[in-house]
């Protein structure tokens, strides 16, 4: 069901993005994504978690900057109730965007038959692969880029995260506008723009994905110790390390 293929960047794509990486470091999160939306046009989508705040708070700067971008999620089937409220609650805030969901192929129940119950306990990685990352495969089928909320104070494995790059999973141009900013530029968006946010973030949830790979975080963790608690795992595989390889594209 799944692959590992590394696509290779065209060496021009590869230039061009290394140069624009080089550029708009220590830009504004609008700055980077009008680079993007010149560049790409409408091939472009805008992945938004609905967990955290960083996808909602992109929804807003795109919308203003070009409302036909399409918005995409992946419904894995597990999401907190909270997540599909802040679906319908971010549809009735901007009307104009247009918000698909993707699912995996597998239902639950056919992943269970297929490799046992709670899947999640015993290979994390293996239900990651099927319930988001081929699901992001479909969503972004036929894209030139698409635009993520990572951004590098949220771990030590994000830190070194550029503007934009290569993705070498999906085999795009990746953009992470919100890669320079901190928490409190973040939470001071959200309240200057009036920006609905998944109401876990205001019971200990600082990020936010399945029900059975996420907690509530303690005092002084990071922010993203509470994503598959007892594993030495805090990436789902859709938000890699970028592989800056070139040649002739598959």
């Amino acid at each position: 069901m799944t692959t590992s293929a590394v696509h290779i960047a065209p060496p021009e794509e590869l230039e061009a993005l290394e140069d624009a990486a080089a550029a708009l470091d220590g830009a504004e999160p609008e700055e980077i994504l009008q680079w993007v939306l010149d560049r790409y046009g409408d091939d472009v989508a805008l992945a938004c978690s609905f967990g955290g705040v960083s996808g909602l708070v992109l929804l807003d700067m795109v919308q203003k900057l070009n409302p036909r971008v399409e918005v995409y999620y992946v419904d894995t089937d597990f999401l907190f109730p909270e997540t599909y409220q802040t679906v319908e609650a971010a549809r009735a805030r901007w009307p104009e965007l247009t918000i698909r969901s993707y699912k995996p192929d597998l239902t639950p129940d056919q992943q269970a038959r297929l490799h046992g119950e709670a899947l999640w306990e015993r290979d994390p990685d293996l239900c990651c692969d099927i319930r988001k990352v081929e699901p992001s495969r479909l969503a972004l089928a036929g894209k030139r880029a698409w635009i993520a909320g990572v951004r590098r104070a949220q771990s030590a494995a994000r830190a070194s995260t550029p503007a934009v790059h290569w993705d070498s999973t999906f085999g795009l141009a990746k953009a992470s506008p919100l890669v320079n900013w901190d928490e409190k530029q973040l939470w001071a968006y959200v309240f200057r723009e009036d920006i609905p946010y998944n109401p876990l973030l205001d019971g200990g949830f600082p990020s936010i994905g399945c029900t059975h790979c996420t907690r509530a975080v303690r005092p002084g963790e990071d922010a993203r110790a509470g994503r598959w608690p007892g594993f030495a795992k805090d990436e789902c595989g859709i938000n890699v390390q970028p592989v800056e390889v070139s040649g002739t594209p598959d």
